[in-house]
């Protein structure tokens, strides 16, 4: 699951929309580094990654890919996942695409001390509305683009978006199998963690 995802997984609150993302960008013990419902939401999000990285649906879609991009699959199917929900986004979404991100982005751009690399990122994320942008296929090769520069083998997402085009249609199938899956445990997840006190 790449970033919306885990926002459209992790709950409508601000404070869940912000811990949602924060999960890409902090590491480490979280005891007492930010507001407990962020907290919360940074742990279902690494739990929401656990999960995902063991399904069966997701290792099959894993091993779709050629032996040659296997190691940086994981990368792929992140981001194509993320191009599935907003794609077919009317089916998941309670509200259209651009109302839940253009809220999101809102969220986001209010919080003055957001995390590491992403108080770099969030102002060109919003402006360019990076999370609708997922949804046209082209857009990922930018993405892609933009992974590679921090990875230190960027030649293994070489060739990627050929792939990803030769695979279309079996991952989006995975997709549809999986992503009701993944709903149902969050939604289970933030349900045993009780209401948010503001």
């Amino acid at each position: 699951m790449n970033y919306l995802a885990h926002l459209h997984l992790g709950g409508p609150a601000p404070q869940q929309l912000l811990g949602s993302l924060y999960g890409d960008f902090v590491k480490g013990s979280l005891e007492g580094r930010f507001a407990p419902q962020i907290e919360a939401s940074i742990r279902l999000h690494r739990h929401i990654d656990s999960f995902t990285d063991t399904h069966p649906v997701v290792l099959a879609s894993l091993a779709r890919f050629t032996q040659v991009r296997r190691r940086f699959a994981g990368i792929a199917l992140d981001v194509f996942f993320d191009h599935c929900l907003a794609r077919h986004w009317p089916e998941y979404g309670r509200q259209p695409l651009r109302q839940f991100t253009h809220g999101f982005y809102q969220v986001l751009l209010a919080e003055p001390a957001l995390p590491g690399r992403l108080a770099h990122i969030a102002p060109s994320m919003a402006q360019s509305d990076w999370l609708g942008s997922y949804a046209d296929f082209a857009t990922l090769e930018q993405v892609f683009a933009g992974i590679a520069r921090r990875l230190s083998r960027p030649e293994g997402l070489a060739g990627v978006m050929e792939e990803l085009d030769r695979l279309y249609v079996p991952l989006l199938d995975d997709f549809r199998a999986f992503y009701p899956l993944v709903q149902a445990f969050a939604a289970s997840h933030r349900a045993q963690a009780g209401p948010l006190v503001d």
